[in-house]
């Protein structure tokens, strides 16, 4: 019997791969991604260190709206940005977390990016 890989062992080792390149400092932090079913949630990481410095998802209660779609996405990309704005950081590197540049997590890129996050 042929045995398949999940979806998200497939995405799992795709994250291994980006991630074994990709490393944020604390004077540019990695911006992380992770989408479940009805949520989308990011995080502001200095891996030097080992700190969350900032996040945001769509499950606060300061958050109004669904968390499920593209809009929910983009306005949790903003909130994001203005935190990270805020506490004094302008310029990130993406980490996608091994899914595709494509829907929630373009449109989270792209909400971040609208407030004047550079990555």
């Amino acid at each position: 019997m042929i045995l398949r890989r999940s979806k998200n062992d497939s995405r799992l080792k795709r994250h291994k791969r980006v991630r074994a390149k990709i490393k944020g400092t604390a004077q540019c932090p990695r911006l992380s991604v992770f989408r479940s079913l009805n949520h989308i949630y990011a995080q502001i990481i200095d891996d030097c260190s080992g700190v969350t410095l900032v996040s945001a998802s769509s499950i606060e209660k300061s958050f109004v709206g669904k968390g499920r779609d593209k809009v929910a996405a983009r306005e949790v990309g903003k909130i994001l940005a203005q935190r990270t704005v805020s506490s004094g950081i302008k310029s990130v590197v993406f980490d996608r977390g091994g899914y595709l540049f494509h829907g929630r997590v373009k449109e989270l890129a792209e909400g971040a990016r609208e407030i004047g996050l550079k990555f």
